[in-house]
């Protein structure tokens, strides 16, 4: 369960909702009902990889990462412009952890200008602020 204000406090930019793993449910949920959930997807593969050590792990990720958001016809393909995903799989032999940045940046883009938003005005979005603010009430005032 969130913090009490947790969900207000989300309202401030999507880094906030990508930062929290119950803003990250709530967002995606929203994605879903407008069928877009590959965006925050990917984003989140390639906040993984970026992690990732091991040079064999980097390449069975990337081919992973590439498969599933980026080749065409890919399963939870992204809307990504021809220039970009041709340069990803020029890469695609040699990746790197940066290789996916390109990407990563424009589906931000495009969840924070396009979707985010949305997510605000949603009515998930103002049932989990109505909650945790009823929450808090009860909280401070136990007689209510």
């Amino acid at each position: 369960r969130s913090d009490a204000g947790e969900a207000m406090a989300w309202s401030m930019s999507v880094d906030k909702v990508l930062a929290n793993k119950d803003g990250v449910a709530a967002f995606r949920t929203f994605l879903k009902s407008e069928f877009s959930e590959e965006n925050v997807e990917f984003w989140l593969a390639c906040e993984d990889f970026k992690k990732t050590r091991s040079a064999t792990k980097i390449a069975l990720k990337a081919q992973k990462i590439y498969s599933d958001f980026i080749q065409a016809d890919a399963p939870k393909e992204i809307n990504i412009d021809f220039h970009t995903k041709n340069h990803i799989a020029q890469n695609m032999s040699e990746p790197t952890l940066s290789c996916f940045d390109d990407a990563q940046r424009l589906i931000y883009s495009l969840m924070a200008k396009d979707s985010f938003p949305r997510f605000l005005r949603s009515e998930e979005y103002k049932e989990l602020v109505k909650k945790q603010q009823n929450g808090k009430q009860k909280r401070w005032l136990p007689f209510l």
